[in-house]
């Protein structure tokens, strides 16, 4: 049955159009969104402009705090409710859903937690004539409006990333979900305005209006953006922000995996499997390109095949599900094709390959797929795994190194100094050792870097991306 919500902004009235809401395994309709409008993005915009240039309309800490504890607790109570939701509308399995709304509770209590432990610095005085008879030292302050522009892979836990630091550091925050995947915010921006939060404080839209949405990135009034999807919007974004506005972005890579003759395959290879076709595949730091010696690359790519034929394709909410399906059947031909040019270039397919439904693809191995082919140049976001094989280790590292994305990276050994070499010589901002390349905890840094993303992701990273440092400097002929 389907569901309207209304525009979060108070006093918007709407394009006139309803943004349609559909659960990806089947397309049935789950709810529908009026889109918002210029004029509605201008209201949010001086809203929230309006409480930040009003300093004593800031929220204290203390009432940052509160909100906070309260919106754990509200969704702690909702936390079936809205793991099953996640699940329908962006596909991932209800398995993984609840571990993505436990994250999420648990990220809205690290953002109490840097309230209670980030703070301000002395800055050295005294040291020269110069600096006699002063005391310097640092606060934060908010830095401004912030705009968040999220994706639809983690509904919730994005949102979180995105908007709980935004309410940690004191920013009014305008976010806008990926258009699939609405509800699981909206939820998140009704939970925090129940814990407390004022209305203009966080609000919430859609729109299917390009211009609309590049209105609300780049006007002048934006403090900070924050984007978390594909890097050609990501990138093209960033070029139009208004003077002086910050901004952090999350891309994607085409994360690689190196395993060493010692590694012990038995513990690893289940983690490699598991980080491949989790949710399909739809993860940023998804496994996608495994280099492995070759006289075992064969293996490697029979054992991954064995773990991706048993892994359950079906509905994300039922229990039994391990991998649900691509967010829009556009995807299921997308990921095909590719799949398809590579096996007509040479490439072995072990196993998958196939559509499942028009809305899901088998779980896939491929061994030795052409350099050039697009699977081994870019971004899968589907659930394929290929292996290639290497003579030397210094092939594998070149290989891996070759592309212009790099964000998270693995090395399957039992060898600390190999595990070291590749460690160091690897282009990545994460690397694994004996895991997969998709793990995660959220106060980590979370950082892509070359063409994969911008600024260091994780909420205390943001939380601290979210203000400025204000120095004071005292002269007292008593210092």
């Amino acid at each position: 049955m389907s569901e309207t919500f209304g525009i979060m902004i108070p006093g918007a009235k709407g394009a006139g159009e309803n943004i349609k809401v559909v659960a990806p395994w089947d397309l049935s309709p789950i709810a529908e969104i009026p889109a918002a409008s210029a004029d509605d993005i201008e209201i949010a915009l001086n809203a929230a402009y309006s409480i930040f240039k009003d300093r004593d309309r800031w929220l204290p800490i203390p009432k940052r705090i509160e909100v906070l504890e309260k919106t754990a607790e509200l969704m702690q109570q909702q936390a079936e409710t809205l793991a099953i939701e996640a699940a329908r509308e962006g596909g991932k399995p209800l398995i993984d859903s609840r571990v993505e709304v436990a994250r999420a509770i648990d990220g809205v209590k690290n953002c109490i937690e840097v309230l209670r432990t980030e703070g301000g610095r002395e800055i050295p005085m005294g040291l020269n004539a110069a600096s006699q008879n002063r005391l310097a030292f640092t606060r934060k302050e908010p830095i401004g409006v912030v705009v968040a522009v999220s994706a639809f892979n983690h509904p919730l836990n994005l949102i979180v990333h995105q908007v709980g630091p935004a309410i940690a550091a004191g920013c009014p925050v305008i976010v806008k979900p990926a258009e699939d995947t609405p509800l699981s915010c909206f939820r998140f921006v009704q939970i925090l305005r129940a814990a407390g939060l004022p209305e203009e404080y966080c609000q919430a839209c859609v729109t299917s209006d390009l211009a609309v949405a590049e209105k609300l990135v780049t006007d002048q009034r934006v403090g900070f953006f924050s984007f978390i999807g594909s890097g050609k919007v990501g990138w093209m974004l960033r070029s139009k922000l208004a003077p002086g506005a910050r901004c952090a972005l999350e891309h994607g890579g085409v994360a690689p995996v190196i395993i060493d003759t010692s590694a012990d395959l038995d513990d690893t290879l289940p983690l490699i499997a598991k980080g491949g076709f989790y949710h399909a595949g739809q993860v940023c730091v998804s496994v996608q390109r495994v280099f492995a010696p070759k006289q075992m690359a064969e293996d490697i790519a029979q054992r991954l095949a064995q773990f991706a034929q048993t892994m359950q394709i079906g509905d994300p909410t039922l229990e039994a599900t391990e991998v649900g399906p691509l967010i829009r059947p556009r995807e299921v031909e997308r990921i095909s094709s590719w799949v398809d040019e590579a096996v007509n270039g040479g490439a072995i397919k072990i196993c998958g390959g196939n559509t499942v439904t028009e809305t899901s693809y088998e779980c896939t191995v491929l061994l030795k797929p052409p350099a050039q082919a697009q699977i081994s140049q870019q971004e899968i976001f589907g659930p394929v795994v290929c292996v290639y094989g290497y003579d030397a280790i210094e092939q594998a590292i070149a290989q891996a190194n070759s592309l212009p994305y790099a964000f998270q990276a693995s090395v399957l050994t039992q060898d600390l100094d190999m595990a070291m070499r590749c460690s160091r010589r690897l282009d990545a901002a994460t690397v694994m050792i004996n895991d997969h390349t998709a793990f995660r905890v959220d106060w980590m840094p979370f950082a892509g870097i070359r063409q994969s993303g911008l600024g260091v992701g994780g909420i205390p990273y943001t939380f601290e991306d979210m203000q400025i440092d204000k120095q004071i400097v005292i002269r007292s002929k008593e210092l």
